[in-house]
């Protein structure tokens, strides 16, 4: 089959490889009908990386497949199941995955990062990583599950009502699936910051009442005059904003960490965390949020197919990491 493989710094190929087969009870072997590029599959690919792989592993962590066959010790999945992947495996056994915080796990490893992921014709996952999405839901949408499942946590610990403001610093896939969460909940006013024109152009489309570009204009005195006091909730989708969050954000307000940057060290002022109460509050990918995200793209309450800008086969899969390098992209969905 032909797949995408992670051959070392910098460096993607497509190979034909051997097709995998079910080797262990709980495994499930997939039809990948739809994959994603994400930020991270990006960050893998830079000199010097800005994320680990394992090389020689197929890439691609959010991916909807038909399930093909099942290992004999599978009970939850059958034969011609739509499923999306929750592609990080927990042991279950650490404390952390003992004391209900699995995206903690000590012992965790990823597909499509450190094991064979959805750049290929065919994969195999245990059952523990699947959920079924209905049918009726097309691939190209089933694959945004993996993105929006983080997103719906840092939505549940951030847990704005209707009519709250939001400031989302960003407007990548997160920060748009942010805008789009925000909305579908009754924000009652949404301001984001972005740089790119493209990226702009799409947070309007989300849902976004105001776009900011802090290159040009002072983001600190457009939200103060727009909400007056600050907004409730700050959303750094960017991972190096941390102070200009606090800044952005109302007394006894909260600001949400999502984006990661490891070389980011923002200067902050601690003196406002504590005089006025502000809630820091960082999130790490899904925690048991996988069948709220399944549930969210069946009912269609949110606008994602807006945020697909290329649709791609497999043989152009380089062609559509070259755009997303480029800023020329928001999702590029791929179709082995």
């Amino acid at each position: 089959m032909l797949a995408a493989v992670f051959e070392g710094e910098g460096k993607l190929a497509l190979r034909d490889v051997p097709k995998p087969q079910i080797a262990q009870d709980d495994d499930v072997l997939l039809r990948v009908e739809a994959a994603s590029i994400c930020g991270t599959d990006v960050h893998i690919l830079s000199v010097p990386p800005g994320h680990p792989a394992t090389p020689g592993s197929i890439l691609c962590h959010e991916y909807a497949g038909e399930v093909l066959d099942v290992g004999p010790g599978v009970t939850t999945i059958k034969k011609g199941d739509r499923v999306v992947v929750d592609p990080n495996l927990t042991c279950g056994n650490c404390v952390y995955c003992r004391s209900g915080m699995p995206n903690m796990c000590e012992n965790m490893t990823t597909l499509g990062i450190f094991m064979n992921g959805g750049f290929a014709e065919y994969n195999v996952a245990p059952a523990k990583a699947l959920h079924r999405i209905s049918r009726d839901v097309p691939p190209e949408i089933a694959v945004f599950a993996e993105p929006l499942s983080c997103v719906v946590n840092g939505t549940q610990k951030v847990r704005l009502q209707p009519g709250e403001t939001a400031v989302i610093l960003g407007a990548g896939p997160i920060g748009l699936l942010f805008t789009q969460m925000f909305k579908a909940s009754g924000a009652g006013k949404i301001i984001v910051a972005e740089v790119l024109p493209l990226r702009a152009r799409y947070a309007k489309e989300s849902g976004a009442d105001l776009v900011v570009n802090p290159k040009n204009e002072d983001l600190a005195t457009i939200v103060k005059r727009e909400t007056e006091v600050g907004a409730d909730v700050v959303v750094d989708a960017v991972g190096s904003l941390l102070s200009d969050a606090v800044g952005l954000v109302k007394r006894g307000g909260k600001v949400l960490i999502f984006g990661m940057n490891q070389h980011a060290r923002p200067e902050v002022k601690q003196f406002d965390i504590t005089r006025y109460e502000v809630a820091v509050l960082g999130t790490y990918i899904a925690k048991f949020a996988f069948p709220m995200a399944v549930k969210i793209l069946e009912s269609g309450v949110i606008p994602v197919q807006k945020l697909i800008t290329h649709r791609l086969k497999l043989s152009e899969v380089l062609e559509g990491f070259e755009a997303m390098k480029n800023g020329e992209a928001i999702k590029v969905v791929v179709s082995p």
